[in-house]
Formats: C-alpha cells, structure tokens, sequence
C-alpha cells in the first residue's frame, strides 16, 4: 500500500492545477485594478460633459 501512495501523483497535480489557478487569479486582478483607473478617468469625462451639455 505504501509502495501504492507513493506512486501516486494525483495529489501533485490537484496541487499544480492550484496554483496555475490561483496564477491566473493574481494576473486578472493587477490587470483590473491597472484598467480600472483609466476607465473611472473615462466615465468621468463623459459625466462632466453631459453636465455641460443640459
């Protein structure tokens, strides 16, 4: 049984697959957080120009 455990790499995968997961999470967010300032600049132009507009 031992010999059994010690071949078995299904634990190691679950664990890789983890963290290519937990990887793509941390890109995802920076790539937000650096997009969402550039976008709240956006829609804030747009506000002040509909303000100007009426």
């Amino acid at each position: 049984m031992l010999r059994m455990l010690r071949r078995s790499e299904e634990g190691a995968t679950a664990i890789e697959y983890g963290l290519i997961v937990a990887l793509l999470a941390v890109a995802c967010i920076g790539a937000m957080r650096s997009m969402g300032g550039g976008s709240d600049g956006m829609w804030t132009r747009i506000s002040n120009q509909v303000e100007q507009a009426m």
